[in-house]
């Protein structure tokens, strides 16, 4: 599983920072269990003190994601949160959905998420809905109702509104508040059947409307909805649970023991215990963590749905998206994402994450696996004069210096070779080693060149440059001693496999899209996509989408499903170093 190779390279980690470099490292030898290397928190020293002082006897957590949208990073940090807690200490996870608001659920999000969690290597030990209780509910919030404690209120959605109050004044009563039980046990039955228009009543909790905190003042139980008809009940129920009712009441019903969720919903957590206390039932715990919040991203679900039907992106999927399924098709591992949410932690405080993080575990992941090619994404021909016009030989390249088993493979060389622009300069600026009029440069893998003329077309601007090679530095050393200051990577022209390359950046420029009153759009970045037409190296064998390449000296690629066999199409997944850095340091 992928965690478990996480957890491998957390052992390495700290046997590192314990001296034990240099000695076996495998996990037989090192004697360090899981439960040494577990990570600390208050959330999992929490969950050791329940166990301890026997509030619960097991674990069970829950993934509670609503069906109205794709997964992203945030979710992802939730998710691997409730999972490793139920993981580590021998519990079950149950996923969830939230399945309360038939007009924004669909079936196609359902299966979306479950594919992206198993994806991210969650396992759990069921699938449940929210409508799997829907009768059981209803049934609770009668009690409620004959109770004293729950009553129907006539008062249209504006009007509850006005009435709740603010955070320094109390609200005000409802007049149907003192309705009597019988009265609303019957418009409640009614409510469920349909013979009421939407908004036409609520089912109210009856706790306090001049309570401090906002959400214990007589918060909504139920809505009337009669179109659409949902995903699973279709057309049976005229009335839907508020997510404050069920959320909490469903967590009771499965014997969730802690119930993990960000901070924004520390202040219903009294509404969640009245609701238990006042029905007498199964009483989990609620304990909140801060949500991950990166630079240069914005995790609002409604505004990366904003991006989605502006057209600002082309999809959920779009590489620029912190979607899960964006990161995937831009080349993000499941690991790199597990190793990100590794560090970053578990904080109860608000805090944001720098996105250059992420890039970073990506490329250390990468680093390890990804096979190297050649690729030229911004061409300049180049003519070697002194080499044989019709000779082409194969060169040794490595694989992946990382990965001595990955092996070697063959690159064709000829005469007419493309190089990267930026690598030649007809006038060089100060410390520029690369090619230019008369410098010796290497071909990696190949030979040595010099610079000896240059073509310009109409503009004025360098279209061919010709050189000529030293035969004695095959392989890219040469025999004399001499050193040369930079190697440079090419393509053969002749076998050359055309692609487009899809350069991605960050989708916004500002470091927090949200900060100020300008709207999130006003800070999107320009040149987030930049579409090119490249070449590589003749693949081994035709690219698939989903695999992964290093191009040498340019960054991490990999195929998108737009591919085709005449013309593969790579994303950007992460340049080899991290250039906002720079970009920043110049700036200040």
């Amino acid at each position: 599983m992928r965690f478990d190779r996480i957890h491998r390279t957390i052992i390495k980690n700290l046997c590192a920072l314990r001296g034990l470099c240099g000695k076996n490292l495998h996990e037989g030898n090192l004697k360090m269990s899981m439960e040494e290397t577990k990570p600390k928190d208050f959330i999992r020293e929490a969950v050791e003190e329940d166990l301890r002082s026997g509030r619960y006897n097991y674990v069970r957590t829950r993934l509670p994601p609503e069906p109205n949208g794709y997964l992203h990073i945030g979710h992802a940090k939730a998710f691997m949160i409730d999972y490793l807690i139920a993981k580590e200490n021998n519990g079950e996870l149950i996923l969830r959905f939230d399945d309360t608001n038939p007009a924004k659920e669909e079936t196609e999000y359902v299966e979306a998420i479950e594919e992206d969690a198993r994806w991210l290597g969650i396992e759990w030990k069921k699938v449940t809905f929210a409508s799997d209780y829907f009768d059981e509910l209803y049934e609770w919030a009668k009690k409620l109702v004959l109770m004293g404690k729950a009553y129907v209120d006539d008062q249209s959605p504006e009007e509850v509104s006005a009435n709740r109050g603010t955070l320094t004044e109390p609200g005000k009563n409802s007049p149907y508040r003192d309705r009597d039980v019988e009265e609303n046990m019957d418009l409640l039955e009614r409510m469920k059947n349909g013979e009421f228009p939407d908004e036409a009543r609520v089912l109210r909790a009856k706790i306090d409307m001049a309570h401090p905190n906002i959400n214990m003042r007589d918060p909504v139980m139920y809505r009337i909805i009669h179109e659409p008809a949902h995903h699973r009940t279709g057309s049976k129920w005229k009335i839907y649970p508020m997510y404050d009712w069920s959320h909490g009441q469903n967590d009771s019903m499965e014997g969730i023991t802690h119930s993990l969720c960000s901070l924004e919903y520390e202040n219903h957590r009294p509404l969640y215990e009245w609701f238990h206390e006042q029905l007498g039932v199964f009483k989990p715990r609620q304990i909140e963590f801060a949500r991950l919040n990166m630079t240069y991203t914005v995790m609002s679900k409604r505004k990366l749905l904003r991006l989605v039907k502006d057209g600002r992106v082309r999809g959920w999927d779009d590489p620029r998206m912190p979607t899960l399924r964006g990161m995937r098709r831009r080349g993000y591992t499941a690991e790199a994402i597990l190793d990100f949410i590794h560090r970053v932690g578990v904080a109860k405080n608000y805090s944001v994450s720098d996105v250059s993080l992420l890039e970073a575990c990506v490329r250390d992941d990468l680093n390890k696996t990804t096979p190297r090619r050649m690729a030229v994404i911004r061409p300049l021909k180049i003519v070697i004069d002194n080499y044989p016009d019709s000779q082409v030989e194969e060169m040794d390249a490595v694989n992946n210096p990382e990965d001595p088993s990955a092996g070697m493979r063959k690159v064709p060389f000829s005469k007419v070779l493309y190089i990267e622009k930026d690598d030649f300069r007809e006038t060089p600026p100060p410390k520029y080693y690369r090619l230019y009029p008369g410098n010796e440069v290497r071909l990696r893998y190949a030979y040595f060149i010099k610079c000896t003329d240059v073509v310009k077309d109409e503009k004025g601007e360098v279209v061919e440059v010709h050189c000529t090679y030293d035969p004695a530095t095959h392989g890219g050393d040469s025999p004399d001693g001499r050193k040369v200051k930079s190697t440079i990577h090419w393509v053969s022209a002749e076998h050359a496999q055309p692609v487009e390359i899809r350069m991605y950046d960050r989708l916004f420029s500002k470091e927090d899209p949200e900060e100020g009153e300008d709207d999130f759009l006003n800070c999107l970045n320009p040149n987030s996509l930049e579409v090119m037409t490249g070449y590589m190296e003749p693949p081994l064998s035709a690219p698939k989408a989903g695999d992964r390449f290093q191009f040498e000296r340019l960054g991490y690629f990999c195929v998108d499903p737009d591919s085709t066999p005449e013309k593969p199409v790579f994303n950007l997944t992460v340049t080899l170093k991290d250039t906002w850095a720079k970009i920043q340091k110049k700036a200040k």
